[in-house]
Parts: structure tokens; sequence; C-alpha cells
């Protein structure tokens, strides 16, 4: 039964729909060579849906299936550009009718191909995978206008020293010991804002990712959070475009095997890697004094 003085109705909260899982490949041919572009797209709408949640009404609601195909549509019409260019055009593209919407998301992943090569030349229309590390770009728009990120996701990377964790925290349960010299990998997850969404997206994502690596190769690492920060600082060094970076690195720990049960030492050279537990670290650096912006649509 109901509680005395206590209001049981129900209201609708915060609340979106859309598609996701969109795969898409889009092949420009030219005739000395042709182009790949492997993305999966994904979409979300917030605006006037109460209706359709506490009534059925369904008269503002554009089926999924319709941005599944706007998404083919528009890569078929417009020329091949890059992903943070793309998630806009269909930011903007939503909005024209459908004016009960108030918000959209798209998020762009894409997969990377490199050109093979035969007999030392690049073969014009044969392609690779180019392992596990994907590009990332999402558009979120608004009636006043669209902010962009980019980013990557999946880059495995490695060092075998220039890496420790010592002077930690201790209490009755830890058993980890002091070390100033062990593996660190990680899978690199960063996505960055930009300050104006008018940039040359190619080249602040190739400088970005340089830096990324660099830093992490170089960088005297007393844990991942020191390295992670060293990594955004590089970042935004590197591109002055970008005002905050956020990365995400995975501690893909590898633990020193005991050879002594065989008569045999272990120095530093025998690990075996753990897939799950693993630490995980977080973290935002920003360039002071300034935030993402809103630019106008398209």
């Amino acid at each position: 039964p109901p509680i005395e003085g206590v209001d049981v109705s129900a209201t609708l909260g915060r609340n979106s729909y859309g598609k996701s899982g969109v795969r898409l490949m889009k092949v420009t041919r030219t005739p000395d060579r042709h182009e790949v572009r492997d993305v999966t797209v994904a979409i979300q709408f917030e605006g006037d849906f109460e209706a359709v949640h506490t009534s059925g009404d369904n008269q503002h609601v554009l089926p999924t299936d319709t941005m599944k195909n706007a998404v083919y549509a528009l890569a078929r019409r417009r020329p091949r550009e890059e992903i943070e260019s793309f998630a806009r055009a269909l930011v903007a593209h939503f909005f024209v009718d459908n004016p009960h919407v108030s918000r959209i998301a798209v998020d762009v992943m894409e997969n990377g191909w490199e050109r093979m090569s035969v007999g030392g030349w690049p073969h014009h229309h044969a392609f690779m995978r180019s392992g596990e590390e994907k590009r990332t770009a999402s558009a979120r728009g608004t009636r006043d206008g669209v902010a962009i990120e980019a980013g990557l996701a999946d880059l495995v990377v490695m060092k075998t020293s220039g890496s420790g964790f010592s002077g930690f925290m201790r209490d009755g349960y830890t058993t980890l010991a002091d070390t100033t010299d062990r593996i660190f990998a990680t899978d690199i997850r960063a996505n960055w804002s930009y300050g104006n969404v008018d940039v040359s997206y190619a080249l602040c994502r190739a400088r970005a990712r340089q830096a990324l690596l660099d830093a992490f190769a170089e960088h005297d690492s007393h844990s991942v959070q020191h390295t992670l920060y060293a990594m955004g600082e590089a970042a935004l060094e590197a591109v002055p475009e970008m005002v905050e970076i956020r990365l995400t690195l995975p501690n893909r720990h590898h633990l020193l095997v005991d050879l002594e049960r065989f008569g045999l030492d272990n120095q530093n050279e025998i690990f075996v890697p753990m897939a799950e537990p693993f630490g995980l670290i977080e973290g935002v650096v920003r360039r002071g004094g300034v935030r993402p912006t809103l630019s106008v649509m398209p």
C-alpha cells in the first residue's frame, strides 16, 4: 500500500534513443588508387520524447533505421573526409527536419587499413588491417552549435625499462614489493577537445599521437599516473588547438616468474602477462583557463 505522505507517482527523467553499431566501409576510387574508410557510427537523440514513453505516441520518433540509412546516404554524397567532419555533418543533418530534438550525439570509430606493398611498390587497391588501434571522433550538438572531440583507442604500447613503482602506501593487506625497473604495458585511450572546431583534424591528430608516444617512451615513470600527466602535457604542447585531453591507461601487468624452484635465477627477463585483474588509471589534463567552445553548425 502507498506510504502516507509519499508521492508514488512516476515522472520521466533524462532519456535518449538512437542507433548504434552502424558499420560503413567507403571506397573512394580514383584512376590511380583507391582509398578506404572503415567506420562504426553511433547516434543518440535527446529532446521532447515524453509522449512516446508515457502514452505510446510515436509521431516525433524518427526510426533508428532511418538514422542508419542517413549514415550511408551522407557518406555517398560527401567527399572523403576526416571522421570529425563526418560526425559534425551528421549532427547538422539530423537537426534540419527534427524540431523536437534538442541534443544530438554522434560517435565515430575508425579501423585503420594500410596499403599493401607488392614487389616493393604500394598496391593501388589491396590493403591490410593496421593493428588494433582505432581512431575516434565525437560531435555533440545543440541548436546553438556543436563541439568536437577527437581521439584514439586500443593503441597498445610497452616499454621494458624506465618504469618503477615504490614508496607507496601500505596496510595489512599489502604484499606488493617496491620496484624501480618493471615492464610498463598499456593500451592507450585518449580523447581531446578543441578550442575551435575549425582546425586541421588530420594534422592535429598526427601531432597528438606522436606526442603521446614520445612521452610514453621517454618519460622516467614513477607510476602510471606520473606518466599519464607527462603524456597529457606533451599533447597540449604539441597541439595548441587542444584545450584538454582525457587519458585512460590500463596497467597491463607483467609478473616476474619465480624460477628458484628450478635452480634458475630470473634477472628481470621472464614474465607472465596478466589479462586480469589490471590497474585502471584515468585522468584529464587541461590547458589553464581555456574550455572547449561551441561552433555554429556547418
